[in-house]
C-alpha cells in the first residue's frame, strides 16, 4: 500500500491568486483529485435531492464561502484547514497566526477519549437516595442492555463504559434521580448512539426505581471529551513595525486577563475563539450548535462565565497560550456522511479519527484567539478587520469583477471604508 504524501500547509502567495488558481494550489498540496476539486469549489456539491433528504420543507440551498487556512502544524504534522464562514478576516487571521506559530514548532494538542453522556431523568420517586443505590446495584445489567443493540460500536472498543446516578432533592417538580450513561462513541459525534441507549434503558430504570422516566437524551456538555491545545512563541516572533514583541506579548496577556475575570469581556473573547472553531465544524458537516453549547457551558462550570483560553509569559520572556474545552465531533454519521462537500473537506484535512479532528479544531480556535488579542494589543481590532471587509463594502456599493479590488484598495487607502465612499469611487470611473 502506497503511503500518502504528507501535506505542506505552507502555500506562499495563496491570497494573491484567483479562486480557481487557489483551489488548484490547495488540491495539489493535498493530493486531491478532480472530483474533490469540484466538490470544494461548491459547483453542484449538494444536489437538491440530497438536501431534500437531510432536513424538512426544503426549498433550496444557502451558500456560504469556503476558504482554506494555511500554515497549520499540529503535533508535528501539517494540515490545510477548510473553513466555512461569512465573516472577513477569520481565515486570514488564523493562517497568519499559524505561520507565526510554525517557527516555534506549531501547535501541540491532546484529547480525551470520545466519551459522551446520556441522561435519563426519573421523577415520582419517594426514596431517591435508595433509588440511586438500586440503580447502581444493577449497573452491570444496565450497561449490558445498553450495549446489546450496537455490536459494531462495542466491536470497535466503544460502548457504555459506566453509569453515574445523581440525586436532586429540591427541584420545582419534587425529588429527581438522573442516571448518566457514560458512552465511548469512537469516531461518531454520538448523539444518536447515546439517545438510543437511553431510550432502551428507560423501562428497566422505571422498574428498578418505581418512578417515571421523562427525559432520555444526551448532554452537550461533553466534559469527559475535552480537547486541549497549546502554543509557545518567542517574543521576537510578535514584533510589529511599531511595537517590539515583548510589548505585544504583554498586551495579549493583559487583554486575556480581563476575559478571565469579567463575563462581559469573556463573552466576546470566547466568540472570537468560536470564530475559528465553528467554520471548521461546519465545513466537516458536524454540529456547530452542539459544540457552541458545550463550550459556553464549560466556560461557566465554576458558576462564573470565564475565558476558554489562558495566555501567559514564559520564563524566557516569550508567550504561551492554551485552550481546553469540550469537543464532540464525528467522522461518521449525520451530514459528515450525507454532504459531499463535507466529505471532501475531511479528505482535505486527511484526519484519521474524530479525536485528531478535535485537536485540529482546538488549535484553530487558539490561533484565532491569538490573532484577536494581538490586534487588540496593537492597532485595535477594526483596522485589520475593516481592511479585509472593504471588498464586501465594494460589492454592496455595486462593484463587480475587477472593480471590487480596485474600489476596495481605494477606500482602504483613503481610510474611509464606507458604502458611500465606495459609490463615489465607482461613479468617478
Amino acid at each position: 500500500m502506497t503511503k500518502p504524501t504528507p501535506v505542506n500547509a505552507r502555500i506562499a502567495g495563496l491570497r494573491d491568486l484567483e479562486p480557481s488558481a487557489r483551489l488548484d494550489a490547495v488540491c495539489a498540496a493535498a493530493g486531491l483529485d478532480q472530483s474533490d476539486r469540484a466538490l470544494l469549489s461548491g459547483a453542484g456539491a449538494l444536489p437538491l435531492a440530497t438536501a431534500n433528504g437531510m432536513i424538512e420543507n426544503v426549498v433550496g440551498k444557502f451558500e456560504m464561502p469556503m476558504g482554506v487556512a494555511t500554515n497549520f502544524c499540529v503535533n508535528g504534522k501539517d494540515y490545510l484547514i477548510p473553513m466555512v464562514v461569512e465573516e472577513p478576516s477569520v481565515v486570514a487571521a488564523a493562517s497568519y497566526m499559524a505561520r507565526i506559530a510554525r517557527a516555534g514548532g506549531g501547535f501541540h494538542a491532546s484529547a480525551d477519549d470520545p466519551v459522551m453522556r446520556a441522561q435519563v431523568q426519573v421523577l415520582g420517586v419517594s426514596d431517591p437516595a435508595a433509588a440511586r443505590l438500586r440503580i447502581l446495584e444493577h449497573r452491570d445489567e444496565l450497561m449490558a442492555l445498553a450495549n446489546s443493540k450496537d455490536k459494531v460500536l462495542t466491536g470497535l472498543g466503544g460502548g457504555c463504559k459506566d453509569i453515574e446516578v445523581h440525586v436532586f432533592d429540591d427541584t420545582p417538580v419534587g425529588p429527581m434521580v438522573v442516571l448518566h450513561l457514560i458512552v465511548d462513541v469512537r469516531d461518531a459525534m454520538g448523539a444518536n448512539t447515546v439517545n438510543t441507549m437511553a431510550e432502551l434503558l428507560a423501562p428497566k430504570v422505571e422498574t428498578i426505581t418505581g418512578g417515571t422516566v421523562r427525559l432520555r437524551i444526551l448532554s452537550n456538555l461533553a466534559d469527559l471529551r475535552l480537547v486541549r491545545a497549546r502554543v509557545e512563541l518567542e517574543a521576537a516572533a510578535l514584533d510589529t513595525d511599531v511595537l517590539n514583541g515583548a510589548d505585544v506579548a504583554q498586551g495579549i496577556v493583559e487583554a486575556c486577563a480581563l476575559a478571565v475575570i469579567d463575563p462581559y469581556r469573556a463573552a466576546t473573547h470566547n466568540k472570537g475563539i468560536m470564530n475559528g472553531i465553528d467554520p471548521v465544524v461546519i465545513a466537516t458537516g458536524n454540529d456547530w450548535r452542539a459544540v457552541e453549547a458545550g463550550a459556553h457551558a464549560f466556560a461557566a462550570r465554576s458558576g462564573r462565565y470565564t475565558a476558554l483560553t489562558r495566555w501567559e509569559r514564559t520564563a524566557s520572556g516569550g508567550l504561551s497560550g492554551s485552550i481546553e474545552l469540550p469537543m464532540a465531533l464525528g467522522l461518521v454519521g449525520g451530514a459528515t456522511r450525507t454532504h459531499p462537500a463535507a466529505q471532501a473537506a475531511l479528505r482535505l484535512l486527511k484526519v484519521k479519527t474524530a479525536t485528531e479532528l478535535a485537536q485540529l479544531v482546538a488549535a484553530v480556535g487558539l490561533a484565532q484567539n491569538m490573532a484577536a488579542l494581538r490586534a487588540l494589543a496593537t492597532e485595535g481590532i477594526q483596522r485589520g478587520h475593516m481592511a479585509l471587509h472593504a471588498r464586501n463594502i465594494a460589492i454592496t456599493a455595486g462593484a463587480t469583477g475587477a472593480d471590487i479590488d480596485r474600489v476596495a484598495r481605494a477606500i482602504v487607502a483613503a481610510g474611509d471604508i464606507t458604502v458611500d465612499h465606495a459609490r463615489t469611487i465607482l461613479d468617478e470611473t
